[in-house]
């Protein structure tokens, strides 16, 4: 049987994948803090979907996630989608702060508890959603690119360890591109805006072949291989707007 947990379900990529992978035929775990929009999916799918709230910020986060596994009977799949960023060229302290609690604080938490379970049980894949903007620091979303970063980085580290652990565990970083979802309902109008059934599609397919990583689309894949390219001492004084 194909058992995955999707956290952050309730939404944007998330839902999209959670409805990709039910109509594949698989048994999911959906999680999300709002499981009013859960239990929607649910009385679609009665018998294939165990709903949870969790909030990945929260301290008994791990916790719920393992109650979560243990309904469903498994995983083999983990598919992780709950973030938050915006513009915040003012440095707001609080948009900051928020930015890190979900993304490094509540990634982290929910990424290690995952991962330690798959070493104890045979193993699994780990799909996460981490952006472009882990490519360079963007002047516009500081800590979101900061962040998203650190996602991509720690998917890296962690692969590695599981190499060097000879843990059968593998991991397929989603990077995407601006994605029309509620994530970009700030008023800017963002560039080369990519519909959300398209990148569902697209990661289901990247989980599916196993990619290392997958850069959302080859817009964007052209794009954040020259902003590799340009060194440190010129990518600080161009001004690159998201909008």
């Amino acid at each position: 049987m194909k058992r995955a947990i999707v956290i952050g379900a309730s939404s944007g990529i998330g839902k999209d994948v959670a409805r990709l992978l039910l109509a594949d035929g698989w048994h999911l775990g959906v999680a999300a803090r709002r499981t009013d929009l859960l239990e929607q999916l649910k009385s679609e799918f009665p018998e294939r979907v165990t709903v949870a709230c969790i909030d990945v910020t929260s301290d008994d986060a791990p916790r719920r996630l393992l109650q979560l596994i243990d309904e469903l009977g498994g995983v083999g799949l983990f598919f992780y989608s709950s973030g938050i960023g915006k513009q915040n060229m003012m440095l707001d302290k609080d948009v900051e702060m928020r930015t890190v609690e979900t993304n490094v604080k509540g990634f982290t938490q929910m990424i290690d508890t995952i991962y330690n379970y798959m070493s104890e049980h045979q193993g699994g894949q780990i799909a996460a959603i981490t952006s472009i903007a882990s490519t360079k620091g963007l002047g516009a979303a500081p800590s979101y690119s900061a962040t998203k970063s650190f996602q991509a980085h720690y998917i890296e580290a962690l692969q590695q360890q599981a190499n060097m652990r000879s843990l059968n565990i593998r991991f397929t970083d989603i990077q995407p591109g601006f994605v029309d979802t509620a994530l970009l309902g700030d008023g800017h109008n963002y560039p080369m805006l990519l519909r959300l059934e398209d990148v569902a599609r697209q990661i289901v397919r990247a989980v599916y072949r196993q990619k290392g990583r997958c850069v959302i689309d080859w817009r964007y894949r052209m794009l954040t291989f020259f902003w590799r390219l340009i060194p440190r001492w010129l990518w600080v004084r161009l001004k690159i707007r998201t909008s």
